[in-house]
């Protein structure tokens, strides 16, 4: 019996260190804990019940077996009687044979097997230290699961006082600001430049607006609208009554890649956020380690802003507790709470689109069920201060309800995609003609604004998608872009239109926690030339698992592979446009960072003209232009 016992015990705690290696350093998945516990309390009992009755001591058994033979020899045996003659072997017989049994029982001390007992976790009777020991190293590993579960938990972060900056565009900047303590209200914001240049500029403070009160309606927030007054790229500080600073610089005026004294114009890319992963017992409760990756080579960049492609939160990892609007709100709030975000977030504009993890796993159920409480805190934190929403198609003005945005900034147009709030149920068949992403209405607009000619200098259009726009993926094909390929095909094609015009089409993706850029050139034999290709760059996460495994494998001559890197915590990458001497043409300098370090790029060229645009551009600096300027 003692022995099953320990057998049951040194079983459950391979399991639990297995499971919780796997939980803290590779994926929180949220089965874990609960397998984790379950396998800690079949340990428990039957390692103290192993230890107390199983024996010391073997008790070793010896049994020695002598057998004697008694012979003699024939006496008629011919030379019997002969002296000294030798004796026939075949006349010697066997008449007796004796067996002598001796038994010895004695007792010895086992084996002390120190290193197995570290190892297996189960108890060692010799010895109480090493138990002690191996049991303390379950027992920590099953704390450390609980202290990763469940202590941020008592880090609501309700009264967070923050501010931050979102969209910044060349007449206007976004600060959202969070401050629950109403004493500090009225709130007065000012800015000034950072650099003046005597004697036009005012070196002085300005204030520029403010918020007078915040309520739980938006859960303390409020967006203050900043106007510039200053022309071309200049940086601002900013700061508030409340006690919070920072600095942002606006962007190149449309057309333009970089003005004299500026770098190029530059921006980054990823998605996913988790804290504590890969788990340190020493980190703050709401640490991000990807941030701190970030935050080490922010400074050498030059980024103009941040374009995050969603799973800013994870509602349900570690576990889904509740599905209420505060619990949402609670997600968000920590994250602007961890020590890490200042260092990447105060003096850099994030702008940001939705996915599935703001809602629930692999969301294509529209605005029904939970969307409602979770969409509260994303357009509150997140949406109030992104881009202007994309205009309508054949109008200046945005679609009512639209919650998808677009802007133009030096030599590229984005347009942010919104991948769940419209699209069908992922089970629908892949090839179904009616089966939906976008919804008609988003679709329409954002191939109107594909079609849409660009002031001249700007040379790409940049598409912001949640989730990988290549079929490349083989894992939960079904809420990528391979899952909706009817849809997805028109969108090709106007993509491939644009291209043959001369402007260069990208995009840029998340989700999938690996990076991967991919081609998608149009088929042979049609109007589009080659040079109409459109590329994808899909890095993530910031700071989440990754897949140890491949899971991107090119299928076909329509998805074609460049380069795939599945390691690594934390990716993101550095976009950098250029536009080339003459303006006719433009670079697009792609950067991969994991963990922190540079470790792949590629240079991708503006295309050239095929199909000239019968509509003309709108000039950069023209009356058309400045009248709608605020809108970018």
């Amino acid at each position: 019996m003692a022995i099953s016992q320990t057998r049951a015990a040194a079983i459950s705690s391979i399991g639990i260190r297995a499971l919780s290696y796997f939980f803290l350093r590779w994926a929180l998945l949220p089965f874990g804990p609960a397998l984790i516990f379950t396998l800690f309390a079949i340990y428990l009992p039957t390692f103290v019940s192993g230890f107390r009755k199983e024996p010391k001591y073997n008790l070793v058994d010896e049994v020695d077996v002598v057998v004697t033979e008694t012979t003699i020899r024939d006496e008629n045996a011919e030379g019997a009687d002969s002296p000294g003659a030798p004796t026939p072997s075949g006349n010697e017989k066997v008449i007796a044979e004796q067996v002598d049994v001796q038994e010895t029982i004695s007792i010895e001390k086992r084996p002390m097997h120190a290193l197995r007992t570290l190892l297996s976790g189960a108890p060692n009777p010799r010895s109480l230290a090493l138990s002690a020991l191996t049991f303390l190293i379950n027992a920590a590993l099953v704390g450390f699961v609980a202290d990763r579960l469940f202590r941020e938990r008592y880090y609501g972060a309700e009264d967070l006082s923050f501010a931050r900056v979102g969209y910044v565009g060349e007449h206007e900047a976004k600060l959202l600001i969070r401050e629950p303590d109403q004493t500090k209200m009225p709130i007065n914001v000012q800015i000034h430049l950072k650099d003046p240049q005597p004697p036009f500029d005012n070196p002085l403070w300005q204030s520029v607006g403010g918020v007078r009160w915040t309520g739980n309606e938006t859960d303390y927030t409020a967006v203050v609208t900043v106007p510039l007054r200053n022309s071309g790229q200049r940086t601002y500080e900013w700061k508030t009554s409340n006690n919070h600073t920072g600095e942002f610089t606006t962007p190149p005026k449309v057309g333009s890649a970089f003005e004299t004294g500026e770098g190029p114009f530059t921006f980054l890319s990823t998605s996913c956020i988790v804290s504590r992963l890969p788990y340190n017992p020493a980190d703050h409760p709401l640490a991000i380690p990807g941030m701190r990756h970030l935050a080490k080579v922010l400074p050498s960049l030059g980024a103009q802003f941040m374009l995050f492609l969603g799973d800013f939160i994870y509602i349900d990892v570690p576990r889904y507790w509740a599905k209420s609007t505060e619990e949402y709100r609670k997600k968000y709030r920590q994250i602007y709470a961890s020590p890490d975000w200042q260092a990447v977030g105060q003096n850099l504009s994030w702008i940001h689109v939705l996915d599935d993890h703001e809602i629930q796993n692999d969301w294509s159920a529209n605005t029904t069920g939970v969307y409602q409480n979770a969409i509260d805190p994303y357009n509150h934190y997140h949406a109030a201060a992104n881009p202007p929403l994309a205009k309508k198609a054949g109008a200046l003005s945005a679609r009512s309800g639209a919650t998808y945005f677009e802007f133009t900034q030096g030599p590229a147009s984005f347009f942010l995609l919104d991948t769940r709030t419209y699209r069908s149920n992922n089970k629908i068949a892949f090839t179904d003609d009616a089966k939906t992403m976008l919804g008609a209405g988003q679709l329409e607009d954002f191939i109107a604004w594909l079609r849409r000619p660009e002031p001249k200098g700007v040379k790409w259009k940049i598409v912001a998608s949640s989730v990988p726009f290549t079929k490349n993926w083989g894992v939960n094909t079904q809420d990528t872009w391979g899952g909706f390929l009817t849809e997805r095909k028109r969108i090709l094609e106007a993509m491939w239109d644009t291209a043959s015009r001369g402007i260069g089409v990208i995009v840029l993706s998340g989700d999938r926690h690996e990076f991967a850029a991919t081609k998608f050139p149009p088929p042979m034999n049609t109007t589009w030339p080659e040079t109409a290709t459109v590329f994808e760059f899909s890095a993530s996460p910031l700071s989440q698992f990754y897949s140890p495994v491949g899971t991107y494998r090119q299928r076909d001559s329509e998805d074609v592979e460049i380069k795939y890197i599945n390691k690594g915590n934390s990716k993101f990458g550095a976009i950098t446009i250029e536009n080339l001497e003459g303006g006719d043409h433009s670079s697009l300098k792609y950067r991969l960072f994991v963990d922190g370090e540079e470790v792949w790029n590629t240079v991708v060229l503006s295309p050239p003209v095929v199909i000239e645009d019968v509509r003309p551009a709108i000039a950069a600096g023209s009356w058309w232009e400045r009248l709608f300027a605020w809108r970018r």
